[in-house]
């Protein structure tokens, strides 16, 4: 596979989003990550702006029922609470905008080899309810996308987001078409697990050496026995020893190591790779930042080589 300047997919529209104080949800992390990579050597001609996707593909993968109730604001109190966010017209859009960004990203990969979503990665959202910050899942409805237009594409979706990717493996229960794997914290939201076809459930406290050595046997099984040929990567940071929510010991040398590993496998095995940032939970934005930024910076060491993003080091605080 050629050397190529990787496909940064990104809207404003990401962190824009008007949110009750302290709020959980990390909403300038998308921004920041933009700037981040400008600041270390991001070219114009990298970024590409995503549009919303229509409602009528969303019900390609989520049902006519649960997509009226999010459009009306109509569903019971209860059920929206599991999903975290207000209700606005702008959480709509937003939503549809990430996981257009998602579809985009995918359709890179497949001509360039790469390519890196600067949102996504809302794999709690299942075919007729959500959960954890996900309305609907933007990584199902890319892979059910691609396959109108691709019915004989295998696609594996690699999870490394510390919470398991529990709507995806749902959603795909009965599709052989698209592998699901979730690596995630065994004890850890969403507490009642699913089955994926591959989960690999890790311990609190985790080191690197086990994470990596578990990532690891997951990559050879990949190769072995799904041999896929897009790989949709969910990149997420709360696996890291700082993040409050994940309960991992991974550092963030291990982070750019994980990173490093599924973009050199790819790479290696002439796969396709769609990435998506996924979740990362930090209070402190220039840590989480820091941590997203990994992706980054192993992106352009496998595909590049380029020494504006490789230079140095991690950056640990």
């Amino acid at each position: 596979m050629k050397k190529v300047d990787v496909p940064f997919i990104y809207s404003p529209i990401y962190s824009e989003l008007n949110l009750p104080p302290r709020h959980r949800y990390p909403i300038e992390k998308y921004r920041l990550l933009k700037n981040w990579a400008i600041k270390h050597g991001a070219k114009e001609h990298q970024w590409h702006r995503p549009s919303a996707l229509n409602w009528q593909q969303v019900a390609r993968t989520h049902c006519s029922g649960y997509i009226e109730q999010l459009r009306q604001n109509s569903m019971e109190k209860t059920l929206w609470r599991r999903i975290g966010f207000p209700w606005s017209e702008s959480l709509l859009q937003r939503t549809l905008t990430s996981a257009g960004g998602t579809l985009l990203t995918t359709e890179l990969a497949l001509t360039r080899g790469i390519a890196i979503h600067f949102s996504g990665g809302y794999h709690h959202a299942h075919k007729d309810w959500g959960s954890g910050f996900c309305l609907i899942n933007d990584l199902a409805i890319a892979c059910n996308e691609l396959l109108l237009k691709y019915p004989s594409l295998k696609i594996a979706i690699l999870d490394t987001d510390v919470h398991q990717g529990d709507g995806t493996a749902t959603l795909f229960a009965n599709d052989d078409r698209v592998f699901t794997c979730s690596l995630h914290g065994e004890r850890n939201f969403p507490f009642s697990k699913v089955e994926s076809d591959l989960d690999k459930p890790l311990a609190k406290h985790t080191s690197d050496e086990q994470y990596l050595d578990t990532l690891k046997e997951t990559l050879q099984f990949i190769k072995r026995d799904v041999k896929p040929d897009l790989i949709l990567y969910d990149a997420g940071v709360d696996i890291y020893q700082r993040d409050e929510l994940g309960h991992l010991n991974i550092s963030l040398a291990g982070i750019f190591q994980r990173d490093l590993s599924v973009l050199g496998f790819a790479k290696r095995e002439d796969i396709p790779l769609a990435a998506v940032i996924g979740g990362g939970y930090q209070r402190n934005l220039d840590r989480l930042v820091r941590a997203h930024a990994q992706l980054l910076r192993a992106s352009y060491h496998v595909y590049t080589e380029s020494q504006l993003l490789t230079e140095g080091k991690t950056y640990e605080v």
